[in-house]
């Protein structure tokens, strides 16, 4: 059986001018978990956040399951630095290290959960031998780097295709869908096999983040 339907709001759009206050306010609106990226402007074109805002965050006393996503290379390195920090689960793109098991392993070896990242033009075929290794498949629905990117529909295709992988393999692993979700594809891309809805700014940009995360709940089955 598939595995439960979770918001995850993408921190990325949220005003870092009071980024504890505004994760601590949409945590109580009713996110699941957050989703935290991490940019080098190296492997994408934009600098964001590292291991001491997370730090931070938990010190502030955010306690929700906290999905590092690295758009870094290479990754290894910082691993360590993430889980000492607070990391949930730790996810990244294949082209960002030389090894892709090696890099699996080291993220377990730290006791943290393991997710990989599939750009836009990544094809499935990399997942062919660690799909049974890991906790999360992530597919990017833009190209990541930016928030506030519009949904590519060709990603509705690759979640079924993705969907069916898991099925076929083990269905206890998620699928995320980070970028470009709102109430327009929400359902689409529910329908197309994704469980975990990575959302930035069709939460971060409203008004009221509680009546936002209860309209998206409403679009799902068990609710």
């Amino acid at each position: 059986m598939m595995n439960k339907f979770l918001i995850a709001p993408s921190i990325l759009s949220a005003d870092f001018a009071k980024l504890g206050e505004e994760v601590l306010c949409v945590i109580s609106a009713g996110a699941d978990m957050l989703h935290f990226d991490v940019m080098d402007n190296h492997y994408v074109p934009n600098l964001s956040i590292g291991p001491m805002v997370l730090k931070s965050l938990r010190n502030y006393g955010v306690t929700v399951p906290v999905d590092v996503h690295l758009m870094i290379k290479p990754i290894d390195g910082l691993i360590s630095d993430f889980v000492d920090a607070g990391a949930h689960c730790i996810s990244f793109h294949p082209e960002a290290t030389e090894n892709i098991d090696r890099s699996i392993q080291l993220i377990r070896k730290h006791g943290c959960g393991v997710g990989l990242v599939l750009n836009p033009g990544t094809t499935l075929e990399c997942l062919k031998y660690v799909i049974n290794k890991v906790d999360v498949i992530t597919l990017m629905s833009v190209n990541p780097g930016f928030g506030g990117q519009v949904f590519l529909p060709e990603t509705l295709n690759k979640i079924r295709q993705t969907r069916k992988l898991i099925n076929a393999i083990d269905d206890t692993i998620s699928l995320a869908v980070d970028g470009g979700i709102n109430f327009g594809n929400f359902n689409a891309v529910r329908e197309s096999g994704a469980n975990i809805f990575i959302i930035g700014s069709a939460i971060f940009n409203s008004t009221n983040y509680h009546d936002v995360i209860c309209r998206f709940r409403s679009m799902l089955p068990q609710y």
